[in-house]
């Protein structure tokens, strides 16, 4: 077997020294649609009505079934994964507070994540740091869909990486 030199591969996204307090960051945009419902009904065992059943959501002031706030919680998640900016950098969830449904998200409904940086604090481990987002979801009408204030833990840039970004 043939022995390869595999190094490391660099990180893309942004480390800890890299965020600016009020910086924003913009996502990529996703449709959701009826098979991500379905799916994450499957995934998660809640088979509510309100997700599930075209006749009762009929009666409902949404009309039709409406996305889990799970799944619009994660597909975000992964948007902002898909920004680059977490890619290699980020260690850690660490707190999510007020999280927020303000609108129910359908079928058809496609969404962005905004975020702002609200606060960043080094720990007492010098390889790390603490960075609290504001975090909207926004669906293309503009309309905000869920809020929260998300805290994450980041690596700090590498002393041998220190000069370059």
């Amino acid at each position: 077997m043939e022995e390869t030199n595999m190094t490391k591969p660099s990180a893309r996204g942004k480390y800890f020294e890299d965020f600016e307090i009020g910086a924003e960051f913009i996502s990529p945009a996703r449709t959701i649609t009826q098979t991500d419902i379905i799916n994450f009904a499957c995934l998660s065992g809640d088979f509510n009505e309100v997700h599930t059943n075209f006749e009762y959501c009929k009666t409902t002031d949404f009309g039709e079934p409406i996305a889990h706030g799970p799944l619009v919680y994660a597909v975000a998640a992964g948007l902002q994964y898909a920004s680059g900016i977490n890619d290699g950098t980020l260690l850690a969830l660490l707190q999510n507070d007020a999280w927020r449904m303000l609108s129910a998200v359908k079928h058809g409904d496609t969404i962005r994540m905004f975020s702002k940086v609200l606060s960043k604090k080094e720990t007492s481990k010098p390889d790390r740091g603490v960075v609290t987002f504001q975090r909207r979801v926004i669906k293309q009408d503009g309309t905000a869909a869920q809020e929260m204030t998300t805290t994450f833990l980041y690596r700090r840039r590498p002393a041998d990486a220190a000069n370059t970004k």
